[in-house]
């Protein structure tokens, strides 16, 4: 039972913390956005993900170093740098799409668009993948996920319409679904980028007696080396641009460095607690779905937890209606999840 159970909570938990780090972006100021940014993503990709391994895996570099040897696990390894890098480019066209079509719709084509490739990209990736017995699940579980956020991004954009913060206005709408797309696409490179090089650093680390739970840690710290040098050079050139070295030090800012770290904490255990339980599920599968399963998953359940976070801070107030179909998207992104559990149960 537990190895059925365990899994999913993980995911669960994952998804609380990755629907909920946004919360700290509300408190940047007196801080400039790069100058909060840099220090939320060297928590977030550096200090803690190294803190969490350094405590789960004794002697992590000797399996790390055995990667970069060997020469097949090399290529996935850079591939899954290159994928974190280009990552890192769709979170900066994330806030870019914006300001053309609202928070809402590009929330939600780019958690369509993330969540499915994200999955779907590995999935096919398997050349036996349209005869295994989960394919139908994951299909119809990808698809329902997609009705979903579709319904969420719909009932985000009619309350922005009534509440009269709408952005969306003519030819900007093109422009920013365009943007959004490429965002989506190469938001999914992360999940993409981790299931690969993940097959290659468990194989590894079995041989030093790492489980695959823990091997995921260690598939992270190589994704995010280059998730990592895209957003702090991004920073970073914003930092020299604005000439805001000095905004580190201003006053009144121990309240934006303290949810800046909390951010990260969360956003690293977000994915950490979901490595893990994607491990859990290859263990209990025999075709190594866990990431693939496990990844809209995640997706899915964190949007409803923003949400709700949303709703606690009266952004759906005086918007009856299009709660009510807020509401029917949450339920619709429950049985998504429902659908994609089932389907890693299947043998």
């Amino acid at each position: 039972m537990e190895s059925i159970v365990l899994p999913f909570l993980l995911i669960i938990v994952a998804s609380f913390f990755q629907g909920s780090f946004g919360v700290g972006m509300k408190y940047m100021s007196p801080l400039k956005w790069e100058n909060w940014w840099l220090v939320h993503v060297s928590i977030a990709m550096v200090l803690f993900p190294l803190l969490w391994t350094c405590l789960s895996v004794s002697g992590y570099m000797p399996v790390i170093e055995e990667v970069f040897a060997d020469p097949v696990a090399q290529r996935a390894a850079s591939i899954a740098i290159l994928f974190g890098f280009l990552w890192g480019i769709g979170g900066i066209m994330f806030g870019v799409s914006v300001p053309y079509i609202g928070l809402s719709l590009t929330m939600g084509i780019v958690m369509g668009i993330a969540g499915t490739l994200g999955a779907l990209i590995p999935l096919l990736q398997n050349p036996n993948a349209t005869s295994l017995p989960q394919f139908p699940y994951v299909i119809a579980g990808l698809g329902i996920t997609i009705i979903g956020v579709v319904l969420t991004a719909k009932a985000g954009i009619d309350r922005d319409k009534m509440q009269g913060t709408s952005s969306l206005s003519g030819g900007n709408i093109i422009k920013g679904i365009i943007i959004a797309v490429v965002c989506g696409a190469l938001s999914s490179l992360l999940a993409v980028g981790h299931t690969n090089v993940n097959d290659d650093v468990t194989l590894i680390a079995e041989n030093y007696g790492i489980n695959g739970r823990n091997a995921s840690l260690i598939a992270w710290l190589i994704v995010f080396i280059g998730a990592y040098a895209m957003n702090a050079l991004y920073s970073l050139v914003l930092i020299v641009k604005n000439n805001s070295w000095s905004n580190f030090s201003v006053a009144g800012s121990k309240k934006a460095y303290m949810w800046s770290i909390i951010a990260g904490l969360c956003w690293f255990a977000a994915l950490g607690l979901y490595g893990q339980g994607a491990a859990l599920m290859n263990g209990a599968s025999e075709n190594n779905l866990g990431n693939i399963v496990g990844w809209p998953m995640l997706l899915g359940l964190s949007l409803i937890v923003s949400n709700i976070w949303a709703y606690r801070s009266g952004e759906w107030k005086g918007a009856k209606k299009p709660f009510n179909v807020l509401l029917v998207g949450l339920v619709v992104l429950i049985l998504a999840s429902v659908i994609l559990g089932y389907s890693n149960s299947l043998s």
